[in-house]
């Protein structure tokens, strides 16, 4: 694998500063509603990147690695959800508002990423930060609109921040159904994405 990254012009570099904040404060995590959370938006960001690269990355291992890659974070995508939904079928109303709130929080953490994690990754996808953020921002915003029952919200100056509203995110086709989850199973069939 290192070989190949060397001949595609790229390296195995540590991990930035914030990157490795999120993991390190993922590992530490202990409820299961954390956990799931987090995942099901880390699966959420690697899709959209990964989507979004399949564009842009004119070599041709690459792209089938990436359309791989795509698919997989795509299924864990809905996956998460049923996980999160069976977690929260037990929680009180305090558990679940201390994590809508942290829905929240990680949303505006993952919307910032792309400007630390940007200046490496660029010269493989050439995908600009601001891109990347407004991607993830919709994509982030899209995941429990149509899921209610979950209770887990965006603050609505989060929504206006990004120009998206509600009513026009619940009428794209669901990322966390059983079809999304149909469709992602399928690795020969990448959507790319278009923004």
């Amino acid at each position: 694998l290192t070989d190949f990254l060397g001949y595609l012009g790229g390296e195995v570099q540590p991990m930035g500063r914030t990157t490795r904040l999120l993991f390190n404060a993922h590992a530490r995590a202990q409820r299961m509603d954390t956990i799931v959370l987090t995942n099901l938006m880390f699966e959420t960001i690697g899709s959209t990147t990964y989507r979004m690269a399949l564009r842009r990355v004119p070599h041709g291992p690459a792209r089938q690695m990436l359309a791989i890659l795509t698919r997989d974070e795509s299924f864990h995508v809905p996956l998460n959800v049923h996980f999160l939904r069976n977690v929260l079928a037990r929680a009180s109303s305090f558990e679940r508002l201390r994590l809508n709130v942290l829905y929240n929080l990680l949303f505006v953490t993952l919307v910032a990423l792309p400007l630390a994690s940007r200046p490496k990754a660029r010269a493989f996808d050439r995908i600009s930060a601001g891109e990347l953020s407004r991607a993830y921002a919709r994509y982030l915003a899209e995941l429990f609109v149509t899921e209610r029952d979950l209770g887990l919200r965006l603050a609505p100056p989060l929504l206006w921040l990004f120009g998206l509203k509600r009513e026009a995110l619940a009428r794209e086709a669901s990322v966390v159904s059983v079809e999304a989850a149909e469709r992602a199973a399928e690795r020969e069939h990448v959507e790319v994405t278009a923004l």
